[in-house]
């Protein structure tokens, strides 16, 4: 089976449950268990196939498994974390999300050496890091994790999967605290369009500059923006690449209100 094009299959069905889905908990429980299938579908691949070489088994353990594996990490998080949120008092949730974010920001500190050793860009430790010599791998593998196969896990793509995900999850916390913290206008607007429809309108008005003179980060736009519409966007980065590559008008929403506009106006001059 051609890995690729595998994992191209999977990012684009996760794609399709973060935009159908506006309540996190079902989102999650689908990507979650998403992510679990092609893990499961990558083992068998790479138990019947195995590798050809040491450098694509390199990278396959630091770069292709780490799409799903951080993905199935970022949304038990967020799962064990939106679980654990409603059930706390309403004085207690922002010291809740606080106390959350403070841990995951923990365990990167925890790893500063290895985290720094990804994102430098560092390769010296590849193979005793990420090819499957079990020699090494008793040495070195973190027995804190919860599930060691020793067909499908090198001593730390596990680790580095954590790493990716909860930097993820980091982002998405720090989202719901602002969000939450800015409650007190007691918004009573709810957006009830789609996720890309408000990423259409956030961008467009951020590439206007008509909000600050045009001086708000677009970051700092989305956050006002949800927290006013009682509603969560999650990665609206994504979801803008997303609309990039549409085939057809790539400004639907902004389309349908110029024309709804425009439809209203011709009514009342007739």
């Amino acid at each position: 089976m051609d890995i690729p094009s595998q994992i191209e299959i999977f990012k684009n069905k996760l794609n399709h449950i973060e935009q159908a889905h506006s309540d996190i908990i079902k989102l999650s429980q689908k990507a979650i268990f998403l992510c679990r299938n092609e893990l499961s579908t990558l083992r068998n691949i790479i138990k019947s196939d195995g590798f050809i070489s040491q450098e694509e088994e390199i990278q396959f353990f630091k770069k292709i498994k780490q799409i799903p594996s951080s993905y199935l990490i970022y949304y038990l998080e967020i799962h064990a974390f939106e679980s654990q949120l409603s059930k706390q008092s309403a004085k207690s949730q922002q010291k809740f999300i606080d106390k959350t974010r403070n841990n995951a920001y923990q365990f990167l500190v925890n790893y500063l050496d290895f985290t720094n050793y990804i994102e430098q860009g560092q390769t010296h430790l590849d193979v005793c890091y990420f090819t499957r010599n079990q020699s090494v791998q008793i040495m070195m593998m973190h027995t804190n994790d919860y599930f060691y196969d020793l067909e499908f896990n090198t001593s730390h793509d596990m680790l580095l999967a954590k790493v990716i995900g909860y930097k993820r999850f980091i982002d998405y916390l720090e989202d719901r605290l602002n969000i939450y913290s800015n409650e007190s206008n007691n918004s009573k607007l709810k957006w009830t369009s789609s996720k890309v429809a408000l990423t259409e309108l956030i961008y467009a008005l951020y590439h206007s500059r008509v909000i600050n003179n045009g001086k708000l980060e677009i970051k700092e736009i989305a956050i006002e923006l949800q927290k006013n519409f009682n509603f969560e966007l999650g990665d609206f980065y994504k979801i803008y690449s997303e609309i990039k590559f549409r085939k057809h008008s790539r400004t639907k929403f902004l389309d349908e209100l110029s024309y709804n506009l425009m439809n209203e106006i011709e009514k009342n001059d007739s």
